[in-house]
């Protein structure tokens, strides 16, 4: 093969525990910090949206059972009053948190961030 047809060799580069792939000597260009290129690279991705949920509870029940519910019908949850309620993006559980109201709408309040171990 060529030297002008062969891919560049990539080096790897710590950056805050993630691998970042650099063409070339695998410094960053210019005066530029890994911090600095983090931010940059993310705004990239600032615009995108996401589903996010907060859960309150959640219940089984038969079709049955839920084409019978009528208003006022309480539906019994797997939690009880006071305890966090589930934040997920995108179907992943990020956080816990408390239930606020502000201003006449319902809100959640973070307390507590969930890393997973990947």
């Amino acid at each position: 093969m060529s030297e002008e047809f062969a891919p560049p060799q990539l080096a790897p580069m710590e950056l805050e525990g993630e691998a970042l792939e650099l063409p070339g000597d695998g410094q960053p260009s210019g005066a530029a910090t890994a911090s600095d290129h983090q931010s940059d690279s993310l705004e990239a991705v600032f615009d995108v949206p996401v589903k996010v949920q907060a859960v309150l509870g959640r219940s089984r029940m038969e079709i049955g059972e839920l084409m019978r519910l009528r208003p006022g019908d309480v539906v019994e949850l797997d939690r009880r009053v006071g305890e966090p309620v589930d934040i997920y993006v995108n179907n992943r559980l990020i956080a816990r948190g408390e239930v606020v109201l502000i201003d006449n709408a319902l809100g959640v309040t973070l307390t507590e961030i969930v890393r997973e171990d990947r």
